[in-house]
């Protein structure tokens, strides 16, 4: 299948779609990859909501919260970014995952979409298969594990409920995106283990990880920074990885 461009592009025929369920919001201002971004997402059986500007999206999320974004970084009189920010500052929105769209391919940008809290960064023009892979990806690991997830105390430091996916410092909510939380919640499982940034990776992400060499030191300054009083739980065995030791 040919990659999505600026051009304008012909919907595919699609039948057999399943039921809809999680809600992901689309929000681009090109109106035919907008649509045909929604047709794809639609056919894997997902529930879209189209936008072409940020206002009528910030408007939206009065009635419903997506499960998932997918954020054009290069909107009419707004700044990717800034938005990507405001949105992971929000109590409602903040562990919601951000996949960032852009034509921009820099690695600075990409790091800069991880460092703000976005959970995966596809450039254009991209493959919509891949773009599904991606989005089904994202939520999966966002998702939960499989069994019953234990609740984590390290005194009165830190509790992890992963049930709520709510991390306590000091009984205070810490503010955290989903992949800091993954990423904590496997570390703190497995206190005193150090773990590659591979290890960490394929973990994670599994296949469908990002492969960026600062992916995980980005990840683990956010989670830092976000922990506060508990940082210096997450410890950097230099040339190594990290690990969680009281």
């Amino acid at each position: 299948m040919d990659n999505i461009s600026r051009r304008k592009l012909r919907p595919p025929h699609f039948e057999g779609i399943g039921r809809m369920s999680q809600l992901i919001a689309v929000i681009d201002d090109e109106a035919d990859i907008l649509e045909l971004v929604s047709l794809h997402l639609t056919k894997a059986g997902f529930q879209v909501e189209k936008f072409l500007d940020p206002n009528s999206f910030f408007a939206s999320l009065r009635k419903k919260i997506p499960n998932l974004i997918l954020l054009d970084l290069m909107l009419p009189g707004a700044d990717g970014f800034d938005i990507c920010k405001s949105l992971k500052r929000r109590s409602e929105t903040q562990s919601v995952p951000i996949i960032m769209l852009t034509a921009k391919s820099d690695e600075t940008d990409k790091v800069l979409g991880l460092e703000l809290g976005a959970d995966d960064y596809i450039t254009k023009p991209f493959s919509p298969k891949e773009l599904v892979a991606r989005v089904k990806a994202v939520l999966r690991r966002n998702g939960g594990r499989p069994g019953e997830p234990k609740k984590i105390s390290i005194g009165r430091l830190l509790v992890m409920d992963p049930e709520k996916h709510e991390v306590l410092v000091e009984g205070r909510r810490a503010d955290l995106t989903s992949s800091e939380f993954n990423i904590l919640y496997l570390l703190a499982s497995h206190r005193g283990r150090v773990f590659t940034r591979e290890q960490i990776l394929d973990h994670i992400w599994g296949s469908e990880k990002i492969v960026l060499d600062r992916t995980i030191d980005v990840h683990i300054k956010n989670l830092r920074d976000g922990l506060g009083p508990a940082a210096g739980l997450i410890k950097n065995i230099r040339g190594v990885g990290y690990k969680l030791e009281e």
